[in-house]
């Protein structure tokens, strides 16, 4: 069974520790697949035929949907990097975790479109986590 980033946290007692399990956390979020810990809200939803046209167009859109939410795990984790607040970086810790779900419906809607999730998600990854730790170096406040 994985360790959530919450458990290998708590843990990890210097910056260097934290610093693997962040950059753990990104390969595991951009290379493998993410499972919901919860049904996605859609799955309540009746499903309705797509044209191809409008199915191509409707996974381009979830693939930047997707990437989106590689990004918002790169920001959070890379605030709570360099947070200097034990109770913020919990905070950051705890949203990161919950979006994942998101990441998951995305992933499973991109997939039911026919279609690939974005080639360029390291890239993605990298620079919202360089700009998050731009952010948490910069402090708290921010």
């Amino acid at each position: 069974m994985q360790l959530s980033s919450i458990q290998r946290s708590s843990r990890a007692s210097t910056k260097a520790d934290r610093l693997l399990s962040a950059l753990d956390d990104g390969l595991r979020t951009v290379f493998t697949p993410t499972r919901p810990s919860r049904p996605s809200p859609a799955d309540a939803l009746s499903r309705v035929d797509l044209t191809a046209v409008d199915a191509r167009e409707a996974g381009a859109l979830m693939r930047v949907n997707h990437v989106g939410e590689i990004c918002a795990q790169a920001l959070y984790r890379s605030q709570a990097l360099f947070s200097r607040s034990d109770e913020l970086r919990g905070h950051f810790e705890l949203a990161a975790q919950q979006e994942l779900d998101h990441l998951a419906w995305t992933a499973e809607r991109v997939a039911e479109l026919g279609t690939h999730t974005s080639r360029l998600a390291p890239v993605w990854w990298a620079g919202a986590f360089a700009w998050g730790s731009l952010a948490g170096l910069a402090g708290d406040r921010w």
